[in-house]
């Protein structure tokens, strides 16, 4: 429900369910299609996140949610090692 105070637009959320045989699976499905997409601006990396069937309480983060620069967020996996980065592979140093 919004509040009647902000003049923000109302925002939805698609939910996509994609069967993979794991959690590491999922993971890599999802980055992959997401990743696929561009990803455009309505897409928010950082808060994609991953749940078993049947127990949507537990969600997996699938991309870090740091903001970097310009807001940007970083494309790598959520608690990467080193500095956040957009290519998804490589972290930029601290």
């Amino acid at each position: 429900m919004r509040d009647a105070d902000t003049d923000e637009e109302p925002r939805f959320v698609v939910h996509l369910t994609l069967r993979a045989t794991d959690l590491v699976a999922a993971h890599l499905l999802t980055r992959a299609l997401l990743r696929s997409l561009g990803p455009p601006a309505d897409v928010i990396l950082g808060e994609t996140t991953i749940s078993e069937e049947g127990v949507p309480d537990v969600q997996h983060q699938v991309f870090c949610d740091r903001r970097m620069t310009y807001g940007r967020r970083c494309l790598l996996r959520p608690e990467h090692d080193g500095g956040c980065s957009r290519h998804p592979l490589r972290p930029l140093p601290h």
